[in-house]
């Protein structure tokens, strides 16, 4: 239900901010603002990407939860597409996103809502692992060729 109330109000609010905005400076210069912001977001993402990136990485490499570098990661990835999406009310959300104090805000109130029930880093220990003892069967098909179609040659796979 929120989606659909989201996707109906950012349209008329950026639609109504355009018509303020282009009436008290003009066409060419909202449109110039328009076109500044999303060249700039998108310099900014890239940057404020590498950086989530990083810390992702880092956190993989320590073997930490990754949730958090994770979750800004896929804030600036939202953030850049409310950049490059026209609209002034897009771009305030997209730039507030881009600020690491507000990203750590959002992230503490999702975290709060949400339950983690297990978290695993994906390694097992070597006693938690059994054998299974169909582990080396291969299935597999084969066709006996006629002897006059068979290749001739010393493998052991050929007839002589």
């Amino acid at each position: 239900m929120w989606f659909l109330i989201a996707f109906i109000a950012v349209p008329m609010i950026e639609i109504a901010l355009f018509i303020q905005v282009g009436g008290f400076i003009g066409l060419w210069w909202t449109l110039l603002i328009v076109l500044g912001t999303a060249i700039g977001g998108a310099y900014l993402v890239r940057s404020q990407g590498r950086l989530a990136l990083g810390q992702l990485q880092r956190s993989f490499g320590e073997m930490r939860d990754p949730t958090e570098p994770l979750a800004h990661g896929a804030m600036i990835l939202f953030s850049g597409a409310l950049l490059l999406t026209p609209g002034f009310f897009t771009d305030f959300i997209g730039f507030s996103l881009l600020i690491p104090g507000v990203r750590a805000r959002v992230f503490n109130y999702i975290r709060a809502r949400m339950t983690v029930r297990s978290f695993s880093t994906g390694q097992s220990h070597p006693q938690q692992q059994q054998h299974n003892p169909r582990e080396d069967i291969i299935d597999a098909e084969f066709t006996e060729l006629p002897d006059d179609d068979a290749p001739k040659g010393t493998s052991g796979w050929t007839k002589n």
